[in-house]
């Protein structure tokens, strides 16, 4: 009796213990993992944009269908301003100091390695950004005056410029990605 006792305490703190792991919760060692889907364009007229954000990272996603997508591809912030330099139109990095580049071996270790988010400093048309006094300009080339980069403005550019690399680099890719001219695609009214 003694034995079955000791084996239905240890097995209900197996399930206790399976049971409370997530993936967004923060780990032992204070650090965070990526979110499987984030919830983008949550105001916008077409609808709100599902974002799978697990797929983006662990299967091979660049235009040339050969390696992982990197943080800094979307998170352009997370990086050093060295880094950040390498990648026009980039410039901004938070903090202005930062001596870490965002992977997600640093994520687990520190929760706060993401620093800002895009719409801390890229917010909507006639709102001021969290973390800088106007909302940021980039004078793109081919272009004679600059465009306000916007939240709207910089995610169709980030999603939408990859998805139309990704289809010109491999034409034949099936399913092909949505480009930057199927909105609907990714954009999704939700029931009222």
């Amino acid at each position: 009796m003694k034995v079955l006792t000791i084996l239905a305490a240890f097995i209900f703190c197996v399930a206790l213990v399976a049971g409370t792991s997530s993936t967004d919760d923060v780990s032992a060692q204070g650090g965070k993992k990526p979110p499987e889907t984030i919830i983008l364009a949550k105001e916008a007229k077409l609808g709100q944009v599902t974002f799978n954000h697990l797929k983006h990272i662990t299967e091979n996603r660049s235009a040339d269908g050969t390696k992982q997508i990197a943080c800094v591809d979307c998170h352009h912030t997370a990086q050093t301003v060295a880094e950040a330099l390498k990648r026009p139109p980039h410039k901004t990095v938070w903090p202005a100091d930062r001596s870490t580049t965002l992977t997600m071996e640093l994520l687990e270790k520190d929760a706060n390695a993401v620093g800002a988010i895009c719409t801390d400093c890229h917010a909507r048309a006639d709102t001021k950004p969290k973390l800088l006094p106007e909302i940021p300009q980039v004078k793109f080339e081919g272009s004679d005056e600059p465009t306000v980069m916007t939240n709207q403005q910089a995610l169709h550019r980030n999603c939408g410029g990859c998805h139309d690399q990704v289809v010109k680099a491999r034409p034949n890719l099936d399913p092909a990605p949505p480009t930057s001219k199927k909105c609907t695609t990714c954009h999704k009214k939700t029931a009222a």
